[in-house]
């Protein structure tokens, strides 16, 4: 018990105070590894991502087979059907195999056939919508993303991937053959043991590519693409173990075909999913932790934040903006206003939302680079903000119309009314621009 509170106390306390500065190279990538560890699982937990894997289990269960539909339809119209269709049976059981061909083809037909049309095609593309929309809001409200994207952004961003998949998919199995057919050439031959090493890193290359694509564009703000790489890599990895684990756990599947029957492939394509879903979410948890490290000092502490700190951190921001706008120069991101002022990103992304529900500030877009990232601009004229004015509206932030009789306390409404009035009128003619 003695050790492990020892570690207890380490992980909770002593690893954040520590002096990086006292630190060689090597234990200083330790500790940030550590830290980065601890910080995603405790997000994870905190934030429920197993309860929002089970929803995107529920819409990738609820889309699934419209989704294979279309990659299909697309797939046969180029005349490489036949690859995708061999890539699924290699990594799924022969029983979900037939099953999810059954069910592909009898959409197909129906299609053909005419039966889908006007509602039909409407339900299939929101059925899709629905998913891909999840998704985004998931990652968004890891990355604490108000906003997602418009309806207009959404379709063609997302069905341009979809309709570029038969495409990759066919380009990697094209490169897989033509790796194993110069593997089998003589004149390789002293090459073949390091060609196999290739070969068989090629899934887990393809599926590293897609995690890190998913973890740099889905989320709807700017992600740095080297803070990707690792967490897409990891969740990758730990992808193909449990795909691995799962093909191959035949026991498993019979004692679910025990219980089951031919439902079998049902709970188990849920479970597939749901654990899927859970290493994805883990791995965006990752990828924001790596990208706002230096500000999650202090992060637990910001969850019981007085309403007097809060309070002062609201002035605090909300002067720095008032200021660089006054200033003439380039408006601050929430990013800049953490690091800057050393206040944790989660809190400050939260204070920013509530300035903006109080119409005191506003979003607005940057230039930086080729890419334009989320800024804040003052809501209301700079002479005219003062401190009495934010005071009074974090006063008022919320539901106030309880079903009190006020007349039965009038004195103590009175009473508080006029020394709220008070304490705001003294603060009318501080400027926050002038702080």
């Amino acid at each position: 018990m003695s050790r492990f509170n020892k570690m207890k106390n380490f992980l909770q306390k002593e690893l954040w105070i520590k002096d990086e500065e006292e630190l060689n190279l090597a234990q200083r990538y330790i500790v940030k590894i550590l830290k980065i560890i601890f910080l995603s699982t405790e997000q994870f937990i905190d934030n429920k991502i197993v309860v929002r894997a089970s929803a995107l289990t529920y819409s990738t269960l609820l889309s699934i087979i419209p989704m294979l539909a279309i990659l299909f339809a697309i797939a046969k119209g180029f005349g490489f059907d036949a690859l995708i269709e061999e890539l699924l049976r290699r990594n799924m059981n022969n029983g979900q195999t037939e099953l999810v061909f059954t069910w592909i083809n009898s959409y197909l037909q129906h299609t053909k056939n005419g039966v889908f049309i006007g509602i039909g095609i409407v339900m299939l593309l929101c059925t899709i919508l629905i998913l891909t929309d999840n998704i985004e809001r998931s990652f968004n409200s890891i990355w604490q993303v108000k906003h997602p994207r418009t309806v207009f952004r959404k379709i063609t961003d997302y069905f341009s991937m979809i309709l570029l998949m038969p495409l990759l998919i066919v380009i990697s199995s094209g490169l897989s053959i033509f790796m194993t057919t110069i593997m089998n050439d003589d004149m390789f031959s002293l090459l073949a043991p390091l060609m196999k090493f290739f070969i068989k890193l090629f899934p887990y290359a393809i599926t590293w590519g897609m995690f890190i694509g998913l973890f740099t564009f889905i989320p709807n703000t700017k992600v740095k693409f080297k803070y990707a790489v690792i967490p897409g890599i990891l969740s990758g990895s730990a992808f193909q173990l449990f795909q691995y684990f799962y093909i191959n756990s035949q026991i498993w599947v019979s004692s679910y075909n025990a219980i089951y029957g031919s439902f079998a492939a049902i709970p188990m394509f849920l479970l597939w999913t749901q654990i899927s879903w859970s290493i994805c979410l883990f791995g965006a948890e990752m990828n924001y932790v790596s990208q706002n490290l230096e500000s999650f000092k202090y992060g637990k502490e910001s969850k019981n934040i007085s309403r007097r700190y809060y309070d002062f951190f609201c002035t605090v921001l909300l002067s720095k903006i008032c200021k660089r706008f006054d200033n003439g120069k380039e408006p601050y991101t929430a990013e800049e206003l953490s690091r800057e002022n050393k206040i944790p990103i989660r809190l400050a992304k939260d204070i920013l939302y509530k300035l903006q529900d109080l119409q005191l500030i506003y979003e607005g877009l940057k230039e930086n680079g080729k890419e334009q990232e989320t800024c804040y601009l003052p809501g209301v004229d700079t002479s005219k903000m003062s401190l009495g004015l934010l005071l009074s509206k974090l006063d008022s932030m919320g539901f106030e119309d309880f079903n009190i009789d006020k007349r039965q306390f009038s004195s103590s409404w009175k009473t508080i009314i006029k020394a709220r009035e008070e304490y705001s009128s003294q603060n009318n003619h501080i400027l926050l621009k002038d702080l």
